[in-house]
């Protein structure tokens, strides 16, 4: 009993460090929020606090958000925006919603590691599960992550994604499939690509399911699943057209991520790849990134399948590399959810290589970004080189995380074969 209630005030003083700690930022340094907001590396066309306020003031004055052809986020942000105070002249409030998502996610993640779930699936036990962090640390890594406080302090709208997508798999772990099903359904409406989550989030909750006679078979509850996704965005489509009074959200805020209309650059890898593109060529290529990007959803819940949770952490680490538009967000979200598997890490081979390239480009990113816009002694070559470079990184982690998670299985399968070096032939 007394430890439970130490590390409920411990989780509790977490929270308000954490507080703290962005709410001082915010205030001591009011020039940074709208600083970092003009950054490309956080913002991005489909989550920029800057296009959101811009999107904000037609609706406020009864205009369609959409005319403008700047704003390209989903239309139920912004009657919760236009409750707040005006962002310009009382940014307090903003800030506030901003920390409490924040936080949010932070007992999201907290509960998916008190679970365990990440090293003793129903399918699967690693025999190293006994090595893992507490809920704490990984809520406190998530906290303190210097990605994570610029997103913060930046204001884009995908940490409502990220929260989205966090609740989604505790929900699901936790045996709440509707639940699961509804935060899941709200990060496809917020930002589309969590859509591709469902399989890997499925699997998840009906390992999770409670074993009696009433229990569904897969296919029985993944239609269930598929269902409720379905009527939920459908629902949440409905009221976005009363909110607008038309269906033209659809394509401002969906179809820009299909089509890849505004190529402002960002740390992806698509937006330099069609700007030199031939528009003869441009469909074709389009269907290629996107059939690439959801190709590995398929492979990966059939190979990994006992290991659902590893599945879905692979998947956010492929989104932050192959999206259309990512952001340092993406990549937050995927490291958050990284020491989950503190167990495989001893059999991971390339963590120092890959810690460097990811501060190498980290700290280079905003240099290159400056030669090439503001100092003018660079091109576009300059900072699409350095985004290369965070691909890379994150590549190297997705791979070698995946290599330590099949490496795991392979020793339960093959006892013989433990602490023995693999050789390609």
């Amino acid at each position: 009993m007394n430890h439970g209630k130490m590390q409920t005030q411990a989780t509790v003083g977490l929270y308000a460090a954490a507080s703290a700690l962005r709410l001082s930022l915010f205030i001591l340094f009011p020039a940074l929020p709208d600083l970092l907001t003009g950054r490309v590396e956080i913002s991005t066309p489909v989550t920029s606090f800057k296009r959101f306020q811009e999107g904000l003031f037609l609706y406020n004055h009864n205009v369609s958000p959409y005319d403008g052809g700047v704003y390209h986020q989903a239309p139920l942000l912004l009657p919760l925006f236009s409750l707040l105070p005006d962002p310009a002249a009382y940014p307090i409030f903003t800030y506030l919603l901003y920390i409490v998502v924040d936080l949010l996610s932070a007992y999201a993640l907290y509960q998916i590691a008190e679970s365990g779930e990440a090293a003793s699936s129903k399918l699967f036990t690693s025999p190293r599960k006994d090595k893992r962090w507490s809920g704490y640390v990984v809520a406190a890594s998530f906290l303190f992550s210097p990605f994570t406080i610029a997103t913060c302090l930046a204001r884009p709208t995908s940490v409502f994604t990220t929260c989205a997508i966090l609740h989604a798999i505790a929900k699901a772990i936790a045996g709440y499939p509707l639940t699961s099903m509804l935060a899941l359904s709200f990060g496809a409406y917020l930002s589309m690509y969590p859509t591709l989550l469902l399989p890997p989030l499925v699997l998840l909750a009906y390992d999770r399911q409670r074993v009696d006679n009433t229990t569904p078979s897969l296919l029985q509850f993944a239609s269930r699943c598929v269902a409720t996704v379905s009527l939920c965005v459908s629902l949440l489509f409905s009221v976005s057209y009363l909110v607008t009074g038309s269906w033209e959200f659809i394509p401002s805020t969906y179809g820009i991520q299909l089509t890849l209309t505004d190529l402002t650059p960002n740390v992806g890898l698509w937006w330099y790849f069609f700007i030199e593109m031939f528009d003869s060529f441009r469909s074709f290529f389009l269907g290629v990134f996107w059939l690439h990007l959801s190709s590995y959803v398929g492979g990966l819940s059939i190979r990994i399948r006992s290991q659902p949770l590893v599945v879905l952490t692979l998947l956010l680490g492929i989104f932050a590399i192959f999206k259309p538009y990512p952001s340092i967000s993406d990549a937050s979200l995927f490291l958050a959810v990284l020491p989950l598997f503190r167990h495989v890490f001893p059999l991971m081979r390339y963590s120092f290589l890959t810690a460097s390239t990811i501060l190498y480009s980290t700290c280079l990113g905003p240099a290159f970004y400056h030669l090439w816009i503001y100092a003018g002694s660079g091109n576009a070559n300059f900072f699409y080189a350095i985004t290369l470079v965070w691909s890379l990184g994150l590549s190297l982690l997705v791979s070698d995380l995946t290599f330590a998670v099949l490496r795991d299985e392979w020793e339960v399968e093959r006892p013989e074969m433990v602490g023995k070096e693999i050789r390609q032939i």
